[in-house]
């Protein structure tokens, strides 16, 4: 190459994984990490942000930051580079955005607090049921 050619840099392709394969991994890496109180929720007809809320929760500061850090180095070596991570310096809530999947990592006495289960889990497709929950709460 003579030094007037134009430097081209090849970008590699990160592989693509589907839905499936990231929440498998985020599972599977929850597993390891002994997470507690693992609930995945559908957002199909909920939601147009994500396919799937995964929320688990660890016994301390420590531990949520632990998992966050875990989730994020498993989807990186996979290739996954569009991952945000938010929240790990105060390590009460932790949210990692993997795309298709949102992850909540809590301590337990902050995800009671919040209680993300209660808004995400009922069926937004049934108006009759969402009017019946709303009376009763």
């Amino acid at each position: 190459m003579s030094e007037d050619s134009p430097i081209v840099e090849k970008k590699v392709k990160s592989p693509v994984l589907d839905t499936g394969e990231i929440l498998a991994l985020i599972e599977t890496a929850l597993d390891e990490d002994q997470a507690d109180d693992v609930k995945v929720i559908s957002l199909a007809g909920k939601a147009n942000f994500a396919d799937y809320m995964v929320i688990a929760s660890g016994a301390s500061r420590r531990k949520v930051d632990s998992m966050a850090v875990h989730i994020q180095t498993a989807l990186k070596k996979l290739g996954v580079t569009w991952l945000t991570v938010e929240g790990r310096t105060t390590g009460d809530w932790v949210l990692v955005d993997a795309g298709p999947v949102i992850v909540h990592l809590f301590r337990p006495e902050i995800r009671a607090y919040y209680d993300l289960e209660r808004l995400w889990e009922h069926d937004l497709t049934d108006p009759m049921r969402s009017e019946t929950e709303s009376a009763t709460v």
